[in-house]
């Protein structure tokens, strides 16, 4: 295990002091109590994806965190989507997330061909710079949780110049497997000591939403932001695409021609199938339930429950 935790006691002379308007980080409840009622969604193949767009979003978001409400954001791609078709645990994190927004745009053509016109993809990477650049929410705190080492701190500094003044309490490079007794401990005895109002969260999908829905009520913050490869492509190591790629959805084919090794077998497993899936889905010949957002007590392990531990394993990035 390779770690970059900042030590609490150097972090003091950064860390800004808590809202004038009293905001602490003192959560009251968890946003799921119906706070996705008012927002259309479209259903892709069982799990619901926010049709909003991104002043829409970040309107929530920095509602949630004026109201002391924790919750965890999701962002569903293909693979996300597919993992959720194959593992209960990885729907259930869908199901239970503040937001669930389209990661991609062959999710968002799904919202479309269901009657919702304006739906468009909101990325991790997207929706990470709109956030640091945004200035409403320039008085919060943040903590980048995941990446390869040195990647966490490569990006904490990039930001740190892009968007000066920003609160970066701290990083923190994971292992490579569900992290020990130990190491959850420390986690959490550091978020509790730093008290980030935001956790960025870069790890592989479905691992960062079984993450966050495991871990959110054992930290001490408000809302935590599953993004994937966002910490690659802020840091430069994935270099990002043409808008008319992304338009086209072809995004997938400039990230495989980039990283063949460790997408060629994803890409392979999940776009066959979900192409097939989603058409018997949209031709009305398989039909898929929402399920309501469940307040079932977390296992304490991302994967104890689960058949198949191996999709739990894998890269530090999405």
């Amino acid at each position: 295990m390779t770690e970059r935790l900042l030590d609490s006691n150097a972090l003091q002379d950064r860390l800004i002091p808590e809202r004038e308007d009293g905001l602490s980080n003192a959560a009251t409840a968890f946003v799921p109590e119906g706070a996705r009622a008012d927002n259309p969604y479209a259903n892709v193949l069982g799990v619901r994806v926010e049709a909003v767009t991104m002043t829409a979003a970040l309107e929530q978001i920095d509602f949630a965190l004026q109201m002391r409400k924790k919750g965890y954001v999701c962002l569903a791609g293909v693979h996300g989507i597919m993992e959720a078709q194959r593992h209960p645990a990885v729907k259930g994190a869908f199901d239970n997330a503040f937001l669930t927004l389209p990661d991609g745009t062959p999710t968002a053509w799904v919202g479309r061909l269901q009657g919702l016109s304006g739906m468009q993809r909101l990325t991790g990477p997207d929706l990470m710079l709109e956030i640091f650049r945004n200035r409403q929410f320039a008085c919060y705190r943040h903590f980048l949780y995941g990446g390869k080492p040195g990647v966490a701190q490569e990006l904490a500094n990039n930001l740190s110049r892009q968007f000066p003044g920003v609160q970066i309490a701290g990083t923190y490079t994971p292992p490579f497997h569900d992290l020990t007794f130990a190491e959850e401990q420390n986690l959490v005895a550091t978020i509790r000591d730093l008290k980030p109002h935001m956790i960025w969260v870069g790890i592989s999908t479905p691992r960062q939403e079984l993450f966050m829905r495991n871990m959110l009520p054992k930290l001490d913050t408000f809302l935590m932001f599953g993004v994937g490869a966002a910490f690659d492509f802020h840091t430069g190591r994935i270099k990002d695409c043409a808008e008319w790629i992304k338009r086209a959805g072809l995004q997938w084919l400039h990230r495989l021609i980039q990283d063949p090794r460790h997408l060629l077998g994803r890409y392979a497993r999940n776009n066959p199938a979900f192409l097939w899936k989603i058409a018997f889905q949209l031709a009305g010949l398989t039909a898929y339930e929402i399920e309501k957002e469940s307040s079932t007590p977390q296992p304490d392990s991302q994967c104890d429950n689960e058949p198949n531990r191996d999709f739990c394993t894998g890269d530090n990035y999405g």
